[in-house]
């Protein structure tokens, strides 16, 4: 029986990460031992002055400290600064009164609360600036990800995404590839829960449909993602998708639906807006899934929308009589000028308290 020895890095890329560990330690140690140094003056200020100086002042390196240490240094601060109140009682006792007494008080809760914090953080491993900024990272990846490419002149295309309560984490989400020079993927997805409930599952399946959206072809693409889903074996593992492949030369297209609203169209010769019906059960609940298609051309002047739930489900309210909804705003509120149509129907349609999502392609 053999064994392969583990593979062995170049020397230069061992120095890289030696040198960027040892840049991490120097910022950090430089800055605990500012904040050693600032709890330790602050302490020394109460002593030596305390009926001018408030023993709250400790709070300030505890709020610090909580932002920028990292999770296995920050408990051992605490536990510094609260010995260091302690000493404020046992070297000046004869500032001890009510008042100082309630502000020892607020101080072992509040470093009661950071420690439980911090606690908490050991899971992710970084401080609470670094973590915010990990997140702010992941959403604006999967807010580029649902960015439309440029595309050749006589087409026009647009998205807009808006949450329920307003933040920047979804459960709905766009992804948009264009994998050769003639065809344009998009995908409308919505994922099970709402708002930053489903904001996680959303940044992961964003980066996963991506890439299926920009390797498959169309046919594949609802089949490849109901697979990776039931492989995730989640507690709330389910999606709905709606996904159109266009032929950017011909205007010829394909919409196939996963459980999801279907899409409307826009005739210009007509124009009249229609629903295209195509049939597909929800991602991530039965494998070997089908999912038939709509075919059509989009001629000059048409326009077809994508859209989820959000946009057209109310309480109480049938999902037929939001789509009429829909479709009569559109009439109304279009009029044949698509600029800026997908937000303006975000924000006049659907439900305050549900996540939205509409995607708007116009052939000029």
């Amino acid at each position: 029986m053999t064994t392969q020895s583990p593979p062995v890095r170049p020397p230069t890329v061992r120095r890289r990460r030696s040198s960027l560990r040892l840049v991490g330690w120097w910022r950090h140690g430089r800055i605990l031992v500012g904040l050693v140094l600032l709890a330790v003056a602050s302490t020394a200020a109460i002593i030596g002055f305390s009926e001018d100086v408030p023993r709250s002042v400790l709070v300030v390196p505890v709020v610090i400290g909580s932002l920028v240490l990292n999770p296995r240094t920050l408990p051992w601060f605490v536990v510094l600064l609260l010995a260091l109140l302690v000493s404020t009682v046992v070297f000046s006792p004869d500032s001890i009164d009510a008042r100082a007494i309630w502000s020892i008080a607020v101080m072992f809760v509040v470093g009661l609360f950071v420690l439980l914090m911090s606690f908490r953080r050991t899971r992710l491993g970084v401080a609470g600036i670094q973590g915010e900024s990990m997140f702010v990272d992941l959403r604006d990846r999967i807010l580029n990800q649902g960015g439309i490419p440029a595309l050749p002149p006589g087409w026009h295309a647009e998205s807009a995404l808006t949450s329920a309560g307003g933040t920047l984490f979804a459960g709905d989400f766009v992804v948009a590839s264009r994998p050769t020079r003639d065809r344009l993927d998009l995908v409308v997805v919505d994922v099970s829960g709402k708002g930053e409930q489903a904001g996680t599952r959303a940044l992961l399946l964003s980066g996963a449909f991506g890439g299926l959206l920009g390797a498959l072809p169309p046919d594949q693409f609802l089949p490849a993602a109901n697979d990776y889903l039931l492989r995730q074996d989640w507690d709330e593992g389910f999606a709905t998708a709606v996904h159109l492949s266009l032929d950017l030369t011909t205007g010829c297209y394909e919409v196939r639906s996963a459980g999801h609203p279907p899409a409307v169209l826009r005739s210009a010769g007509s124009g009249r807006w229609s629903v295209l019906t195509s049939e597909g059960p929800v991602l991530g609940l039965m494998p070997d899934a089908e999912f038939i298609p709509h075919r059509g051309v989009l001629e000059r002047g048409d326009a077809v929308m994508l859209y989820t739930d959000g946009m057209v489900e109310e309480p109480r309210r049938d999902i037929d009589l939001g789509i009429d909804r829909l479709l009569g705003e559109a009439e109304s509120l279009l009029r044949g000028e698509f600029r800026d149509a997908a937000q303006r129907l975000v924000d006049a349609l659907g439900s305050k308290d549900d996540d939205r999502a509409m995607v708007v392609v116009n052939r000029l």
